[in-house]
């Protein structure tokens, strides 16, 4: 769907579903929760929270509408802080330098491990998991690895671990975890981390570790293997140790 077509669709669910446990009688503070969660579980999924400013929206979306409407004066105040607190849960701000929620499209790694291969049982970690398109698709691409993801957001880390039962999913900082025991690194951050990125896997990976990034190259290194997706994009593998 393009935007702004499904945050016009969670705010008029989020209102359906208000609606609906108004009827039942339940009090309106619990109501208007009720409907608030609705927003922040679409600001969870990746199709629809692509970046901050869109999980914000879907996530504000009906508490705004709600306040436009003058309903709001039947909430206490304590109820406002429920859509910010969901929303920082979500995306801490800690991890606001780090790239926004971009999902790793659905056969972007198809063939990569033709010119990144690593052995059997193998640790491939996500850096930044998300809610877990990046494990899905590592784990399509090298089925006898073993797939794990690091994720600050508690939510996500949550959220992600369910939806992905056959990697070991963690609540981490992917700056302050040591890379030296991974296999292979895999990212889809921002263009503006990957020195950070090179600078980490050049002191951490061991000598033939991979750190593979998607659609953003090092720009003081050169790639060893670059992958082609059926999108047009490209992956970007290097493998240590890194010549800075």
């Amino acid at each position: 769907m393009h935007w702004p077509l499904p945050a016009l669709l969670t705010w008029a669910a989020a209102w359906a579903v208000f609606v609906a446990l108004r009827l039942a009688d339940l009090p309106f503070v619990w109501a208007a929760l009720g409907a608030s969660l609705l927003g922040s579980a679409a600001a969870a999924m990746p199709a629809l929270g692509t970046t901050r400013w869109r999980m914000g929206l879907l996530v504000l979306g009906f508490p705004a509408s709600l306040l436009a409407t003058g309903l709001a004066g039947s909430l206490p105040g304590w109820a406002w802080l429920f859509p910010l607190a969901m929303l920082l849960l979500l995306y801490p701000l800690r991890s606001w330098r780090d790239a926004p929620l971009f999902p790793t499209p659905r056969g972007a790694l198809a063939g990569l491990p033709v010119l990144v291969p690593v052995a059997p049982g193998a640790r491939i970690v996500d850096a930044g998991c998300g809610f877990g398109a990046g494990l899905i698709e590592l784990q399509r691409a090298y089925p006898q690895a073993r797939i794990e993801g690091l994720e600050w957001s508690w939510l996500l880390r949550w959220a992600c671990a369910w939806r992905c039962s056959f990697a070991r999913v963690s609540r981490a900082d992917i700056w302050a975890t040591d890379w030296s025991g991974f296999d292979m690194v895999y990212l889809f951050q921002r263009p503006e981390s990957m020195a950070r990125a090179a600078q980490k896997a050049a002191r951490e990976l061991a000598r033939g570790a991979w750190l593979v990034s998607l659609e953003f190259e090092i720009p003081s290194c050169s790639a060893q293997a670059v992958h082609h997706c059926p999108d047009g994009r490209r992956v970007f593998a290097y493998r240590a140790p890194l010549h800075l």
